[in-house]
């Protein structure tokens, strides 16, 4: 008897938490910025270090929440990835202003690129939480995770039915196969263009990450559910992938 009450017990449980991956609840209104920055020829490892002397405290000091920063694993790929977090959109505007105006920051960038510019250009991505989404909760695991950043470009039209194959069968094949969620989110794009779905995971490893994948693109369940919802045509014009390490300063590891 206390066997099968143990049983029932254990199963109750993997069903709870099953239903919190499939349910994660109403997502946060913060508005999410993702900022990739291509340094001038030579000036990587500066602009990285720059950001762990300096920037990412003075960011806090204007209500800017960090995080996660991170480098490519191709290291081939000299970009800094972060993602920054505000109360709004105009919050947001409010603190960079603030930021760019602040004399600590000036007397930073006199100091930093007294030979020269460090920052050749920055790319942005602005994102709000999707409601497949978990809650994006900083915090360092041990042995550190690589990271995975994924952007889907859906079919035009396409988007509900994607975020909807995400949220009744993707994420949990994605769990089935150890991959950590990190978070999802949509993009706002200006008007007139096509929000992307983006999103992060972490893995043990690079090799591990491309091999759950393997797994999972393998997986029959996978390919029923890709097969039914791709009847009228594909869901997504472009899947892009970059594995990134976190920086020592990241909030995230």
């Amino acid at each position: 008897m206390y066997k099968l009450y143990s049983l029932l017990t254990f199963g109750l449980l993997v069903s709870t938490a099953l239903m919190a991956t499939a349910n994660p609840g109403k997502p946060s209104s913060k508005f999410y910025e993702v900022r990739i920055y291509h340094p001038t020829p030579g000036k990587y490892a500066e602009i990285v270090d720059r950001f762990r002397q300096y920037t990412t405290k003075i960011f806090e000091k204007h209500g800017m929440e960090n995080i996660g920063y991170w480098t490519p694993t191709d290291t081939s790929r000299k970009e800094l990835i972060y993602i920054l977090a505000y109360p709004s959109r105009e919050a947001r505007d409010a603190s960079w202003k603030a930021f760019g105006s602040d004399p600590e920051w000036k007397a930073v960038v006199a100091k930093t690129e007294a030979n020269g510019k460090l920052v050749d250009h920055v790319d942005q991505i602005f994102m709000t939480e999707s409601d497949i989404s978990p809650k994006v909760k900083t915090g360092t695991k041990s042995p550190e995770r690589t990271f995975e950043l994924r952007t889907y470009t859906p079919a035009p039209g396409k988007l509900d039915a994607l975020l909807s194959r995400f949220r009744d069968h993707t994420i949990k094949l994605f769990s089935k196969h150890g991959m950590t969620h990190i978070g999802y989110w949509v993009t706002q794009e200006k008007e007139g263009g096509q929000p992307k779905l983006v999103y992060i995971l972490a893995h043990p490893s690079e090799a591990e990450g491309k091999a759950h994948f393997d797994e999972f693109r393998k997986d029959p369940n996978w390919v029923k559910v890709k097969e039914a919802s791709e009847k009228d045509g594909s869901l997504t014009t472009k899947v892009e992938s970059v594995y990134m390490n976190p920086t020592d300063y990241s909030p995230i590891k």
